[in-house]
């Protein structure tokens, strides 16, 4: 997801992207301990994700 598209949602709606992130995290970890990930460079790019909402939560934090 785009930096400029997170920076204009609410807190909200960033603390649920993240919830919805880190469950999809978990559902590759089960993937990728029975055997079978499809995507595996999905692990990073959720990651990322991840990174960037905390980053912009603790932006909005210091305002």
């Amino acid at each position: 997801m785009k930096t400029k598209e997170l920076i204009d949602l609410a807190v909200g709606e960033l603390l649920e992207k993240e919830k919805t992130l880190y469950a999809e995290l978990s559902k590759l970890n089960l993937q990728r301990y029975t055997g079978r990930v499809e995507k595996p460079h999905k692990f990073a790019l959720i990651k990322k994700d991840i990174a960037r909402i905390r980053t912009i939560l603790n932006q909005k934090k210091d305002k």
